[in-house]
């Protein structure tokens, strides 16, 4: 899947490029901002392989955002306005997709992305599954447990660690949040805030900017994400 994020400060640009990425199977969107400086505080932790980016933009503008960040992923520029297509170009955009623009088009240029490569993470860090995807080990400290994926209630980021809470019971994992992001069923598991990763299962009821699981964990959903996790559960709107 070829993990993508879109900037775009118009609504009826964001639900026409919503439409277009849930159409291609290939495409996974992982969060819509309205200005490049919360795409930026987003891309510090985050690991994506393509940016759908808007030039007209408040605050900065697409191309100063093009100027400003380092080992950005691939770029399609989405604008009214042709006059900047051969500056863009001078920051190896993959394309220029001038708005109002078809579902052909918008393929087209979708088909110059690379598939992304296989997660780099060593052989010896990843974890080991058994002849059945229900269970999986996961090493911790200088030991592997075993652990069984459906009683996985959440993942929460611990620094340079995550830890996996079990029923009732909480691992130290070495692999990073993004790993689990990529690794676990994303019909399942749903990222729902920068630290937390959720067994949707799990999930007793939603209020506000809160998920409950149970009677005694409650975790948040970040802003950038609770668009994308409310039309996971609920489907679009």
């Amino acid at each position: 899947m070829i993990r993508c994020i879109i900037i775009e400060d118009q609504p009826p640009a964001q639900r026409v490029l919503k439409k277009y990425i849930g159409d291609m199977q290939n495409l996974d969107l992982r969060a819509t901002f309205a200005d490049a400086l919360q795409a930026i505080d987003f891309l510090k932790t985050e690991t994506i392989d393509l940016i759908f980016l808007d030039i007209h933009l408040p605050k900065i503008s697409g191309i100063d955002f093009l100027k400003t960040v380092q080992n950005k992923p691939n770029v399609i520029l989405t604008t009214a306005f042709s006059e900047y297509a051969l500056e863009s170009y001078e920051y190896n955009v993959v394309d220029y997709l001038l708005k109002p623009f078809s579902f052909e088009r918008f393929v087209q240029a979708v088909s110059k992305i690379p598939s992304p490569k296989i997660n780099r993470l060593s052989q010896e860090n990843t974890p080991t599954i058994l002849s059945s995807p229900e269970f999986i080990f996961i090493k911790s400290g200088h030991q592997h447990v075993k652990v069984a994926v459906a009683h996985i209630e959440y993942i929460q980021s611990d620094a340079d660690y995550t830890e996996l809470f079990e029923s009732g019971k909480k691992h130290l994992s070495q692999e990073p949040l993004r790993f689990w992001e990529e690794y676990l069923d994303s019909k399942k598991f749903i990222r729902i805030h920068r630290s937390y990763i959720v067994n949707t299962s799990k999930i007793d009821k939603v209020v506000g900017n809160q998920v409950y699981l149970g009677s005694q964990t409650i975790l948040p959903i970040g802003r950038a994400y609770k668009e994308a996790f409310m039309e996971h559960i609920l489907g679009p709107q």
